[in-house]
């Protein structure tokens, strides 16, 4: 099974906001290890305290902090920033 992505709004403008050069790296991440029918728990790491029930995936200096939706086959991007601010 392929599984859907979904961005939020505000990981929308945080997308919009970075270079091209980095959104191309982050759209071609996302092509090659989420859309490409395997699990998404595979490439990612679950996270705790503030951020528990959530998974991030590491690109580079970036990271994308998702939510996974297994009744829906669905992967929600709630926000996308370099490592220095995306947990704040």
């Amino acid at each position: 099974m392929k599984w859907a992505l979904e961005f939020t709004p505000d990981a929308k403008k945080q997308l919009e906001r970075l270079d091209r050069y980095t959104q191309r790296l982050i759209a071609s991440w996302i092509q090659k290890h989420l859309l490409g029918g395997v699990d998404p728990r595979a490439t990612g790491k679950p996270l705790a305290a503030n951020f528990a029930g959530y998974w991030r995936y590491r690109i580079g200096d970036y990271r994308m902090v998702c939510k996974i939706v297994d009744q829906r086959i669905l992967v929600i991007v709630m926000r996308i920033g370099h490592r220095s601010d995306v947990y704040r």
